[in-house]
């Protein structure tokens, strides 16, 4: 798939809302691009996307390390 713009999301709970219109989304953690119609993963907090529920975890794991 190729990607032609970022997008800047604000992540809610279940949904999101487009602030600058794009295709595509960066992980936080793997760094990998993810389509709007792919992305499945966020958290609203941190207002953080993330490629799959793997990447999600490892966020939360490394989270409750710093505690």
């Amino acid at each position: 798939m190729s990607f032609s713009k970022e997008a800047k999301l604000k992540y809610k709970p279940g949904s999101y809302d487009i602030v600058i219109p794009g295709d595509y989304v960066v992980c936080k953690v793997s760094g990998k691009r993810i389509s709007l119609q792919d992305l499945k993963y966020w958290n609203v907090e941190l207002q953080e996307p993330y490629y799959s529920y793997v990447e999600a975890f490892q966020k939360m794991e490394h989270l409750k390390e710093k505690k």
